[in-house]
């Protein structure tokens, strides 16, 4: 389904997110939303290669600028440590990618990660798991919680913000719970996730790419992600067609849940403990990495490759500012600065689009 069948769609409402507009019986039946385009992608997911553009020579001038203004940062130690320390903005900005693509929102991921965390830490020392089902079984409870934000959104017709917003503070409540409020040392288990095993990459890195891919793939090249699209840019049109968007809403939610888990792995492994303290604001970070890559807040339109780019943009940001010697103050004030720039584009690309 293409976003202009979509939105041309009789008696359909853009943006239906949680609950859906009322049906216009008169309303000519759309078009199946599994139907691949002309080109095999999704129009949402077609962001153009002015955006890709747009997206490195925004990160290429901020390298610029940051080498001429110190003279440490354009070193191999600098994009190495910059690697190796993004795994988990990653995996979590691919799982808040889709979300955003089916007009979602998720508040709650850095206090599924710290969650996910304290599980694998009270499996690992208090029950003797060996790393590997500790792992599973802190991944397994992080897809659980997304899960639950999901179903309560979908079931009961809460916009997602305000249910993320209350498994924020059930899911970190919970994980000092499970920890008495104190970090949890697991040791050296995890730390083949944080080594650098060839260039100085680690295989986080390695293992966050791969899922990038792979969701890239599934968002543009199979039924489900043009699903996604078409939920994100009229939900009741795709209802129309035949499809039921619950279970496909559920499921994005249960994805950022496990990807949140994944993270907490990669964070266990370089710190060597679960602190259930981890992830305080990162969702800020995350949404802003997604938003900056071209995915609209308004829902049905995104990409996984734009949201690495505004992965890297605030990362490379972070670093940059780190070096010349900017006090954090200084740092969250420009950092917020760009949120509001991307969030004004994202609102002026939307506009243009429905005018």
């Amino acid at each position: 389904m293409t976003d202009q069948s979509l939105r041309n769609t009789p008696g359909a409402k853009h943006g239906a997110q949680e609950g859906g507009a009322g049906v216009n019986t008169n309303a000519a039946p759309p078009a199946d939303p599994s139907a691949p385009l002309a080109s095999g992608k999704p129009a949402g997911t077609r962001l153009g290669f002015s955006n890709y553009l747009g997206l490195a020579g925004a990160l290429l001038g901020m390298i610029v600028l940051f080498s001429l203004l110190s003279s440490h940062f354009l070193t191999y130690d600098t994009f190495s440590t910059i690697a190796n320390q993004i795994p988990d903005l990653v995996v979590m900005s691919v799982g808040m990618t889709f979300v955003l693509i089916i007009a979602g929102i998720d508040l709650s991921v850095g206090s599924v990660l710290a969650l996910g965390a304290s599980v694998v830490s009270v499996a690992a020392l208090k029950w003797g798991w060996g790393p590997l089902p500790s792992a599973l079984l802190g991944v397994a409870a992080a897809a659980l919680t997304g899960t639950i934000t999901g179903a309560v959104t979908v079931g009961w017709r809460i916009p997602s913000f305000i249910v993320s917003l209350g498994v924020l503070e059930a899911a970190r409540g919970l994980a000092y719970q499970m920890t008495n409020s104190r970090t949890a040392y697991i040791g050296d288990a995890f730390d083949f996730l944080s080594n650098p095993i060839a260039v100085g990459i680690s295989p986080a890195f390695l293992i966050a790419v791969a899922v990038m891919v792979i969701a890239q793939l599934v968002l543009t090249r199979t039924v489900f992600g043009r699903y996604l699209v078409g939920i994100g840019t009229n939900e009741e049109a795709v209802r129309l067609a035949g499809v039921n968007p619950r279970p496909y809403k559920v499921i994005v939610f249960a994805l950022m849940g496990a990807l949140a888990g994944l993270a907490s792995l990669f964070q266990i492994s370089r710190l060597e403990a679960a602190d259930p303290n981890a992830g305080v604001g990162v969702e800020l970070q995350v949404i802003a990495a997604v938003v900056i890559g071209g995915t609209s807040l308004m829902g049905g339109r995104g990409s996984v490759i734009s949201t690495f780019f505004g992965v890297l943009i605030i990362s490379v940001l972070a670093a940059g500012l780190a070096q010349i010697g900017a006090n954090e103050p200084t740092k969250r004030m420009i950092t917020g600065a760009v949120i509001v720039v991307a969030v004004v584009l994202d609102t002026y690309r939307s506009r243009r689009k429905r005018a």
